[in-house]
Parts: structure tokens; sequence; C-alpha cells
């Protein structure tokens, strides 16, 4: 998976790990309680996390919940040092693409953040 440019789906679970550890389903969840969520379905979660997993943008967690308090078949996701730095260069790349949408005309600066 290429860092330039990453898919809405891909930058959604970035965002939703940088604040903090999930397992699928709450990622799925975080996605969608995101301004603008998008619904993300089961196969397109897996499919990008494999890939990050890949890539190493993020890390799948050996320690787990208290057994008592979880499903024993989650598998929990954490962001990398490499995943942060991705999920940063895509924002500034998204704040300049905005800014020079503001400077053309394009947007009112009440339009968008």
């Amino acid at each position: 998976m290429s860092s330039s440019n990453l898919s809405p789906a891909a930058l959604s679970i970035l965002i939703a790990l940088k604040d903090g550890d999930k397992h699928g389903y709450a990622i799925l969840q975080a996605v969608i309680e995101q301004p603008g969520g998008t619904r993300l379905l089961p196969g397109t979660l897996y499919n990008l996390l494999k890939r990050m997993l890949e890539d190493g943008w993020i890390a799948e967690l050996d320690e787990r919940p208290d057994p008592a308090l979880d499903d024993e078949r989650r598998r929990y996701y954490r962001l990398s040092g490499l995943g942060e730095r991705v999920l940063r260069q895509e924002v500034a790349r998204m704040d300049g693409l905005l800014r020079a949408a503001r400077q053309a005309g394009l947007l009112a600066d009440g339009d968008l953040p």
C-alpha cells in the first residue's frame, strides 16, 4: 500500500487507531463515529488491516485484556511509529490541498475547518 494518497477507508482506520488500541469491531465503530464517517464492510476492514500489518503501519498486539472481560477471538491492533508518520504525512498533504482550494476561491474560510 502506498503512503501517498491514502484511501478514505485507510485514512479513517489510521485515525481510529491514533487514539488507542482497538479490535476490529471497535475500529469499525470508531470509523462510523468520525465526522463524515464511512461505513466499512468487515471484509474491507480486514483486507486493509492485513495490508497495513504487512506494510508495518500497524501492529497486532500479543497482550490482551482480561479474558473474563473480552472475547478471546478478538485481535487487537495498534498504530506503529511508521503508521503515525504515514498518517501525519497524509493529513499534511490534505491540509495543503485545502489551503490551495481556499486560495483558489473554491472554499470560503468557514466552509471547512
